[in-house]
């Protein structure tokens, strides 16, 4: 039978290349994104939904780009609208490291905690069926290039969020990974993934997949 992955997250879900300038909406095609991937490497026995949303956050609306934003209404959307699912996959935390969210480290991951018990709640956990949970800490983000303005402190907080992840995870006994330990993000902008990043990332979560 064949098992069906949520991979639900940001702009690095979605694909979205380094950034040169505000305003780009560019997209890698499925070859290189790394949900793609991941679901290739696995083969014929997974399938890949992909549930990426440039700007959104663990659970906050921004004040420009919109209240779907929060990540709480997105994944209840994704989990209300796919299914059923066997394992749901969660790489946020990067864009809540804005300067207008003001989020501490311990915030953000909090964000997290909320993602994590609505997923676990009995509700959604019964409508699929029972489905695992594997979160991804997003790679350290850095302070340069086209985005810069936008990320004042942002790299000190990012370098925190891999630890409070894991301890997270711990916590819930779910799976968690570093994505850090694998890639980082592009000089060009400081927050996206150049495309061998991708592929990388793609097959390191797809091992991580094939080992729970």
């Amino acid at each position: 039978m064949i098992k069906t992955i949520l991979a639900f997250g940001d702009s690095n879900t979605y694909g979205t290349p380094p950034a040169k300038a505000r305003g780009e909406n560019r997209r890698y095609g499925p070859d290189t994104r790394w949900p793609c991937v991941m679901g290739a490497k696995l083969g014929k026995d997974w399938q890949v939904v992909e549930a990426g949303l440039p700007g959104r956050t663990t659970c906050r609306p921004d004040p420009v780009m919109g209240a779907h934003m929060d990540g709480v209404v997105g994944l209840r959307i994704a989990l209300e609208g796919n299914g059923p699912i066997d394992l749901l996959v969660i790489m946020l935390g990067t864009n809540d490291l804005q300067t207008h969210h003001a989020a501490t480290p311990t915030q953000i991951c909090g964000g997290l905690a909320g993602l994590v018990a609505l997923a676990r709640s009995e509700p959604y956990q019964t409508r699929h069926k029972g489905f695992d949970i594997l979160l991804i800490a997003p790679p350290p983000v850095l302070e340069q290039g086209t985005y810069r303005e936008t990320l004042m402190g942002a790299a000190a907080k990012s370098e925190e969020l891999p630890a409070l992840i894991g301890t997270l995870a711990d916590h819930w006994g779910i799976a968690w990974m570093n994505a850090g330990d694998h890639i980082g993000v592009s000089t060009l902008d400081g927050l996206h993934f150049e495309a061998q990043d991708h592929v990388t990332l793609g097959h390191a979560v797809a091992a991580k997949v094939a080992s729970l």
